[in-house]
């Protein structure tokens, strides 16, 4: 038998709320990607084996929310310095890993690894594995305003990985294959994220609640507005023939995530959650959970 908590979420959705199916430019059809929580290893000082800082949110970052000024820019944002009375670009990837924020005591933590540090921007969040065997758990602060690119289109244009076998895990075997070309590939991506220890549940999403694997939605804000139930209807990222629809919640945000009908579908922690998020990119439609408007009793 179905769980009853099931059939009762069901009913109360079909009693009180309206689908609206999304459509952009582009039509109904939109790509679902999928994120997780990845682990990496680590330690609070540097040495051999820890050379690579996770940075905390510099104190002259400064974050703009573009909607505050201008309706029509709502959900834009950019984020930079004052110099001299002006806001200036915030130093990219390429600077920051070249020692732009060296000396300045900025340094959360320490990991092993430039590629696990990378993809832990991508993902915005994660477990770090101390060296004395505890665990610290990170999530988003901000990030330097500098433009996402997704390496793993530059690697399909230069014909490096074919295009139907791009994935997480591919893009991950390249850079490992490829160590004196990997840091110039990753600086192509100018974005950079900064980061602050969590307690208790999580990762928090841009809705600042802990994200439900399999349940919690990223989208753009700028057509979707956080906090909204939505209907999920796509596929499983490990069976192209598996329909994967059901209930999300939009909690989050990320920078690859621009479009009306686009979504990434936080899968959670571990192999099966690592495995559903390097894989997933799945064509689907959602739809937009309303409430109904409220009709008045009669006698």
């Amino acid at each position: 038998m179905r769980n009853p908590g099931h059939r009762a979420a069901r009913q109360f959705f079909e009693r009180w709320f309206q689908p609206y199916e999304v459509s952009g430019r582009e039509g109904r059809t939109g790509i679902f990607t999928g994120y997780y929580e990845p682990q990496l290893r680590g330690a609070r000082k540097p040495d051999k084996t820890y050379r690579f800082p996770l940075y905390k949110r510099p104190l002259d970052l400064v974050s703009v929310d573009l909607g505050n000024f201008r309706d029509q820019l709502q959900g834009e944002r950019i984020a930079g310095k004052v110099v001299d009375g002006r806001l200036v670009p915030y130093p990219d990837r390429n600077l920051i890993t070249r020692g732009a924020l060296d000396n300045r005591g900025l340094e959360l933590l320490w990991v092993d690894s430039a590629t696990d540090a990378f993809f832990l921007h991508i993902q915005g969040s994660g477990r770090v594995v101390m060296a004395d065997g505890g665990i610290v758990r990170v999530g988003y602060a901000d990030s330097n305003g500098q433009p996402y690119r997704a390496i793993g289109r530059d690697l399909v244009k230069n014909g490096e990985i074919p295009s139907d076998r791009i994935s997480m895990q591919t893009i991950r075997a390249w850079l490992a294959a490829h160590p004196g070309r990997a840091g110039a590939m990753m600086a192509r991506n100018r974005s950079y994220i900064f980061f602050r220890a969590l307690e208790g549940d999580g990762p928090i999403g841009a809705l600042g609640v802990a994200l439900v694997p399999g349940r919690s939605l990223a989208v753009d804000r700028r057509f979707i507005p956080l906090g909204l139930p939505i209907w999920l209807d796509t596929t499983d990222p490990l069976s192209a023939t598996t329909p994967l629809r059901r209930l999300m919640v939009a909690q989050d945000t990320g920078g690859a995530i621009r479009g009306p009908v686009r979504g990434d579908v936080f899968w959670g922690h571990g192999v099966d959650a690592a495995a559903r998020a390097g894989h997933m990119k799945s064509l689907g439609r959602y739809f937009l959970l309303l409430p109904r408007p409220a009709v008045p009793r009669t006698s």
